[in-house]
């Protein structure tokens, strides 16, 4: 089958190499969440707007390989942070786009991917971060993959923010703020 070169295809790649220090040091992507994990439920709403899926976990590798196309590590070990995962799966893909979401919002909008790609494309940017009215959701964000060694300069520099990394490549606020609920993160909700 030959790809269409018109449409350009899309990596969803799940963060979940946390060192879940707010879940007292659990692998957060394998707690429960209404009677299924976290990563489980964040895998099922990204799946079918993307191309691939992948998974970013520095633990438990098997666990999340039932609903990933393929599991990543960090490439640096230690629990850097997300940036030194969307590092890691920006310098694999082989995708036009990676679309991040983290493990810990599981009810993301089911349109994410189209919705970003529209607007990112609009503004010619290279990176996209969703806003859900109130703030900007850091790690709900779409990037091109050549952006990895600005992603792994950063983090040589000692600089593991992901929203000074995103400001630095120019990123574009995408209005998100009619996805209700859809970016509800499980770090403001009180223990299920």
């Amino acid at each position: 089958m030959q790809r269409d070169p018109a449409r350009e295809t899309v990596l969803g790649v799940v963060l979940a190499g946390g060192a879940g220090r707010r879940a007292g040091g659990a692998d957060k992507g394998l707690l429960d969440w209404h009677g299924r994990p976290l990563a489980a439920a964040v895998a099922r709403r990204l799946r079918p707007q993307v191309d691939a899926l992948w998974i970013i976990a520095n633990r438990n590798p098997a666990a999340y390989a039932v609903w990933a196309d393929r599991v990543l590590a960090d490439a640096v070990g230690g629990f850097r942070g997300p940036l030194e995962g969307i590092a890691t799966a920006l310098a694999d893909c082989d995708r036009d786009w990676a679309l991040f979401a983290p493990v810990d919002i599981p009810d993301l909008p089911s349109d994410l991917a189209a919705h970003m790609l529209r607007a990112a494309r609009a503004a010619g940017a290279g990176v996209a971060v969703a806003h859900d009215g109130v703030r900007r959701q850091v790690l709900c964000m779409l990037a091109r993959p050549a952006l990895w060694r600005s992603a792994r300069d950063r983090l040589q520099r000692g600089d593991a923010a992901v929203h000074t990394w995103q400001d630095a490549c120019g990123v574009l606020e995408v209005d998100c703020s009619d996805a209700d609920g859809g970016f509800a993160n499980l770090n403001d909700w009180p223990a299920a």
